[in-house]
């Protein structure tokens, strides 16, 4: 099947009460990322960031019960950083595969960080560079999808 090209972008800024550096680490830190990545009701049995020029990321997020019918489906992504400001500015890709690890959709996130204070400001930027036409309902679910998340980094580092 052919990937159709799809220019699909998402924005997301927050701001966190938290400094600049914990935002960084919980970004970069497998096992921090680990605690948050991904919409709710989903846990991350694998995650693994190496988060340099080159280094890749991988992570695969598993469906927990509150999820209903999708309980303990995966959903594995892989990607790799092409560029790593500490404390600032992270570049990476990012592919979702499916279950025979064929790309269902491939983006690019950016995501910038500003101290304000003792509080950082977050820009996220996903654009999709490339998707499946089965890719449809992740496309859809992409929005919910990194909210959620970014939910998730917020709770994480108020109880940190």
């Amino acid at each position: 099947m052919e990937a159709k090209p799809n220019k699909k972008e998402l924005r997301i800024t927050r701001t966190f009460n938290a400094p600049r550096e914990l935002v960084w680490r919980s970004w970069t830190d497998p096992k921090m990322v680990e605690r948050w990545w991904g919409p709710r009701g989903v846990t991350n049995p694998t995650c693994e960031v190496d988060a340099r020029p080159g280094g890749k990321i991988n992570i695969v997020m598993q469906a927990g019960s509150e999820l209903g019918s999708l309980a303990g489906q995966k959903w594995p992504m892989s990607g790799t950083f092409r560029e790593v400001t500490p404390q600032s500015r992270l570049v990476f890709t990012s592919a979702a595969l499916d279950d025979v690890k064929d790309i269902l959709l491939e983006s690019e996130v950016t995501i910038e960080l500003e101290a304000i204070g003792a509080k950082t400001k977050m820009k996220l930027h996903i654009v999709v560079t490339r998707a499946e036409q089965k890719a449809e309902m992740a496309l859809q679910g992409m929005e919910m999808g990194w909210n959620q998340s970014i939910d998730k980094l917020v709770e994480f580092l108020q109880n940190r």
